[in-house]
């Protein structure tokens, strides 16, 4: 009787929170239909099949060599090229035009060279997509696809991860093991929050915040959306913990608040953007906590300052404990981590440190990761090849040996694309770049943004002055 009057209960609290939760007035009938149902049927149409296809090589040894141990001491065969497919899933949460965007996992492309990528939508409508941009630090990535002119299609809708507690109901949907299972749902609740510190293997994701899920997360839900009661996306399901291979009802989905984050600088950039500090930080355990005569273990410890960086031109020292970032409480590594990678580049955090027993505030204005640096200079040089034609380089003693190179500033040029603008020019491979349009070129950064700026000139050529060799200068223009 008692278990019959909790299920009752439970049956009229469902109801009751689906019917607040229902902005569109549909009547929805919970006498014939499960209320989730109901979410089910709106947020399926938003779920996608992505099929990932990539040549492998692989290495063959001769086959006439029987013996293994022999087989050590001969010169593999050329490498041979093998077909890999891979499926997972995703959703649609932006629509432009004809153009639709996304949300997946990286690791789908992790392994892929020149990737194949296609699309299935829930109405079995297939698409070609290409990758906007990856971040394998949270395991996320943006694709895009072009659908049918004036085709309309169903977007999710992004909601607030922060705001989940733990015991909420949650669904995931996704493409489980195979293509033919599309749009399975499966549900659940929040077992946790802020999970980190997980071990997926040696990509593990380096931002780790993750909503522990039982609901079942299997191989092809990877990149599918997590939703609430009210539809809205919460997550995406990125990883299962498992001795068996298959669902132990210990599934990880990545906060829908740290998605919207990367997506928009995947969408803007091409890579995620995020601020540096300079330090290795380190958790609080309780050995070190009684060691250093500290109050609490909350806080991260700095273990290491990295010399010319934001942490050591603000005077942070080993030692030191952070305790707060502008206000804001600092628990452990993860969330340090986390919260550091969101602030603005070029930004003033205020941090709150534990020094020698006494509470002092350190400003440090942030800089970029220098990752991110890589990664904007990779994006402009290929601008700069598909623009110019050419491929630069620093100098470098081993540039300056292979091309005789007796200037210290400037730019080498190491490629020059065929049929490109570059190529009809008098420029050639191991010329050094010192001006570009009258403006000095010293390293890499300038001559990008001595690109840039021409390039907004729409001019229909450029001057460049040049060395070649010891002593040999001359100018020479490139037609656009």
């Amino acid at each position: 009787m008692f278990r019959k009057c909790v299920i009752i209960l439970l049956s009229l609290f469902l109801c009751t929170s689906f019917l607040s939760a229902n902005p569109s007035g549909k009547i929805q009938d919970y006498s014939t239909h499960s209320p989730f149902a109901y979410v089910a049927e709106d947020v399926i149409k938003t779920v996608v099949n992505i099929k990932v296809e990539w040549e492998a090589q692989i290495a063959r040894l001769n086959p006439q060599i029987p013996d293994e141990f022999f087989k050590f001491f001969f010169q593999p065969q050329p490498r041979q090229k093998r077909k890999s497919v891979g499926f997972g899933s995703g959703f649609i949460y932006k629509q432009t035009g004809n153009e639709i965007f996304i949300i997946t996992n990286n690791h789908l492309f992790s392994k892929a060279n020149e990737p194949e990528i296609t699309v299935t939508l829930s109405d079995e409508s297939e698409y070609n997509a290409e990758i906007v941009g990856t971040d394998g630090e949270t395991d996320l990535a943006l694709i895009k696809a072009k659908v049918d002119k004036d085709k309309q299609i169903s977007t999710a809708t992004l909601g607030n991860s922060d705001s989940l507690w733990v015991g909420d109901w949650v669904i995931a949907i996704g493409n489980p093991l195979r293509q033919d299972l599309s749009g399975t749902l499966t549900l659940g609740v929040v077992s946790a929050k802020g999970r980190a510190n997980l071990n997926f293997g040696k990509d593990s994701p380096v931002y780790q915040d993750y909503i522990q899920t039982d609901a079942a997360i299997n191989p092809g839900n990877s990149g599918g959306p997590l939703v609430n009661i009210n539809g809205e996306v919460v997550g995406v399901n990125a990883a299962i913990s498992t001795v068996s291979g298959g669902n132990i009802g210990i599934g990880f989905a990545i906060p829908i608040n740290i998605v919207k984050t990367v997506i928009n600088d995947l969408e803007d950039k091409g890579y995620v953007e995020r601020a540096y500090l300079g330090i290795l930080p380190q958790e609080i355990t309780p050995i070190l906590q009684d060691k250093l005569d500290l109050e609490s273990s909350k806080g991260v410890l700095i273990g290491h300052v990295e010399k010319n960086t934001p942490a050591d031109d603000a005077g942070l020292q080993k030692r030191d404990v952070i305790i707060a970032i502008n206000g804001q409480l600092v628990s452990n590594v993860s969330k340090f981590r986390i919260m550091i990678a969101d602030e603005p580049v070029g930004s003033t955090v205020r941090l709150k440190i534990v020094r020698n027993g006494d509470i002092i505030t350190k400003r440090v204005k942030l800089s970029a990761r220098p990752e991110n640096t890589i990664a904007k200079a990779e994006e402009m040089g290929k601008d700069t090849q598909d623009w110019l034609g050419i491929s630069i380089s620093n100098i470098t003693p081993q540039l300056t040996e292979k091309f005789n190179i007796n200037v210290e500033e400037g730019v080498v040029v190491t490629g020059i694309r065929r049929n490109s603008s570059a190529e009809d020019s008098a420029l050639n491979i191991g010329d050094v770049i010192l001006e570009i349009e009258n403006i000095d070129i010293k390293d890499e950064n300038d001559f990008y943004e001595a690109v840039q700026i021409i390039k907004e000139k729409n001019q229909n050529s450029i001057l460049l002055y040049i060395n070649s060799g010891k002593n040999f200068y001359r100018y020479l223009t490139i037609r656009l």
